[in-house]
């Protein structure tokens, strides 16, 4: 039953995509002509049983949830796995339920306000009903979607929004999973299989918001930079508008930009049409974006303000952060402004103690103030694109981030996979276009591209992300051998992953420089492209410490970089290594394996985001690396006080 639910949505989603796919999904902003009444806070939730499709055999989006039988609250953002201590809502597969009531002011039907309904993520699929409509369907969690409900809002009344999410994954869905039928002691279960190593957290993600927009409005903005070598920048914007027109009516846009301090800035516009729709902003002694610890000052960001006016409605202000920098690559290099950058940093989960993949700005504030602490300048978005607000925090940090879609373990590769993977490109790519953190497009992690079909696959995938975006490179997370991959060609940097010492003869350290520096070296051979390291790393037991190392121990996890940092010393010096990320960031969940102990281990931070030894080691490393590639101050209290130089030829034992 549940496959055949699943099948059915799909299908209906896959239509009215194809219809929403047009529309712009500019982020919630609050200005003059727009108003964002967040929708967060606690819901009603139940589960979808004993039947899987009782919820819709029983119409329970046509009344409150709390009337079709017991519910729980449940908060929103989270996921719902892990708040509740009940083992049966941890491990459920298939649908659940949530509603939630509102109120809708009057005012805003008075001011003939446009209202939509937004969600940031709601994995994997939904359906939401407002007041007993269906309004919207959505499938692919972590990228948001959105729906004009005027039409079916009660306004200065009370109204509903009830939300069925179902968390299985097929062969055709991003990521991939299977369905299995065990049995019980208390009968038949369906258990949800996945290859992928990561906890299939499900439920309503990320905020929740109405907002609301004049008649004609800002629909969607296109920007993309540059500089002049007099210290000119140089935006080239595209306003994209919603609405109709009355006969007659004129359209204006208008641009203003602000610094900084919210200052506006001296600046030139040059309009491509009579409306002002398009064309070229000129700022005079532009300050640029530069990545954290590239530059004196990092992630500098202009605001445009964008002014749509007509004849007879009210003017629409939506304001746009944007960085000024450029990005560039060859065969051996990839550039920022210009400048070798040069990648230090982590692939990461969206992933934490109770709230699973749920947005939380306590510890989105905590994860960046590492990963400042520790030198890093970038990460990779393993393997999903994170929160809106996750990269507002990048863009204004000068974190780069390798913006990578849902596409985990890609095998069984067929028309229907192709379609849904090309969709979350095209979602992802709408969404973060216009970021300055977003440096390169990730089209997968470990995808299965040893198999024949995979070479017209990631042909057709890598092509069709230059449509969308031909200023950032197109690069993935591989696996296979480079002498069996048939992806890596298509790409314009080569991302591969390996795990030296720890899969392969593991705790032997000894293997891993020769390995390491062979492996990317043939990799640049073969394909004549820039090429780093996006995982390398070794499972850790915070407080397990053994000497001589061993695995599992904190000195083992430190031995291991170690030996991996003379491999990407080497590699350097060959010109044509750009980058290195630890796998990662933070301790992280996975499936319940006799491998993993209460989740993956890798982690450098634990999940409390408390530092192992390896973070101290790696705190080194980077801040070494940002003074001598940028001739940044290494901090004081990078290593701890041992002698004074006047006392190093008087020691007394």
């Amino acid at each position: 039953m549940t496959i055949m639910w699943c099948v059915s949505l799909v299908i209906c989603i896959s239509f009215l995509l194809t219809c929403a796919n047009t529309a712009g999904i500019l982020y919630p902003r609050e200005s003059e002509s727009r108003e964002v009444k967040s929708l967060d806070g606690m819901w009603n939730f139940r589960l979808s049983l004993p039947d899987p499709l009782v919820g819709f055999k029983e119409r329970w989006y046509m009344k409150d949830l709390s009337k079709s039988g017991p519910v729980i609250q449940m908060p929103v953002p989270s996921s719902y796995n892990d708040v509740m201590v009940d083992k049966k809502i941890r491990d459920h597969v298939g649908l659940v339920w949530y509603d939630k009531s509102f109120f809708v002011p009057e005012s805003w039907r008075q001011q003939g306000f446009r209202v939509c309904l937004r969600f940031g993520s709601v994995h994997y699929a939904a359906q939401v009903w407002v007041n007993t409509h269906l309004v919207m369907n959505h499938e692919i969690g972590h990228l948001p979607f959105q729906r004009d409900i005027t039409s079916n809002l009660k306004f200065g009344r009370l109204n509903r929004i009830t939300v069925a999410v179902d968390n299985v994954l097929l062969s055709t869905t991003i990521p991939q999973g299977s369905l299995q039928n065990i049995t019980t002691n208390n009968g038949p279960k369906t258990i949800q299989s996945y290859t992928f190593d990561f906890f299939n957290y499900a439920g309503i993600h990320r905020s929740v918001f109405l907002y609301t927009t004049p008649i004609v409005y800002i629909d969607d903005v296109d920007v993309t930079t540059d500089y002049t070598d007099d210290g000119v920048g140089i935006i080239y914007y595209k306003v994209q508008y919603g609405g109709s027109l009355s006969s007659g009516e004129v359209l204006n846009c208008s641009i203003t930009v602000f610094n900084n301090e919210n200052v506006r800035e001296k600046f030139t516009v040059i309009t491509n049409d009579a409306e002002g729709l398009s064309g070229t902003i000129e700022i005079e002694n532009v300050q640029l974006w530069w990545p954290y610890l590239m530059n004196e000052v990092s992630g500098y960001m202009y605001t445009l303000e964008i002014r749509l006016s007509t004849t007879w409605n009210m003017d629409d202000l939506y304001r746009l952060p944007v960085g000024i920098r450029t990005i560039k690559w060859t065969n051996s290099s990839f550039l920022i402004n210009n400048k070798p950058a040069y990648l230090r940093g982590f692939g990461r989960h969206e992933d934490s103690d109770i709230r699973g993949k749920g947005m939380d700005y306590a510890l989105v504030t905590r994860d960046y103030d590492l990963i400042k602490w520790i030198g890093a300048n970038s990460y990779r978005t393993s393997h999903y694109p994170y929160a809106e607000e996750i990269m507002d925090f990048a863009d204004k940090h000068g974190i780069m981030v390798v913006d990578e879609c849902p596409s985990v373990d890609t095998d069984n590769f067929s028309d229907k996979l192709l379609k849904k993977h090309t969709m979350s490109l095209a979602e992802l790519i709408k969404r973060d276009k216009n970021r300055p953190s977003v440096i390169m497009w990730s089209i997968a992690n470990e995808p299965r591209s040893d198999h024949k079909d995979a070479d017209s696959y990631f042909k057709y995938l890598v092509n069709f992300v230059k449509t969308k975006d031909k200023t950032r490179p197109v690069t993935a997370a591989l696996n296979k051998w480079f002498s069996i991959d048939r992806a890596g060609q298509h790409l314009d940097i080569i991302g591969f992953n390996r795990y030296s010492a720890w899969y392969t003869l593991p705790g032997h350290t000894e293997i891993i420089k020769s390995r390491v520096e062979d492996e990317a070296t043939k990799w640049h051979v073969k394909h004549n492209k820039p090429v780093f390291m996006t995982e390398y790393g070794a499972d850790t037991m915070p407080g397990l410490h053994m000497n001589p190392s061993f695995v599992w121990s904190e000195e083992y996890q430190v031995e291991l970089m170690a030996e991996h940092f003379k491999a990407f010393d080497i590699l350097r010096s060959k010109k044509f290594f750009i980058g290195e990320m630890i796998w990662n960031f933070a301790d992280f969940k996975t499936e319940q394996s006799v491998t993993r102990v209460g989740g993956n281990r890798k982690g450098v931070f634990t999940r409390q985001r408390e530092p192992k030894a390896s973070a101290h080691h790696l705190r080194k490393r980077y801040w070494s690396l940002a003074n001598r590639l940028d001739g940044v101050q290494v901090p004081s209290n990078i290593q701890s006080y041992v002698m004074g130089s006047e006392c190093q030829n008087n020691v007394e034992l």
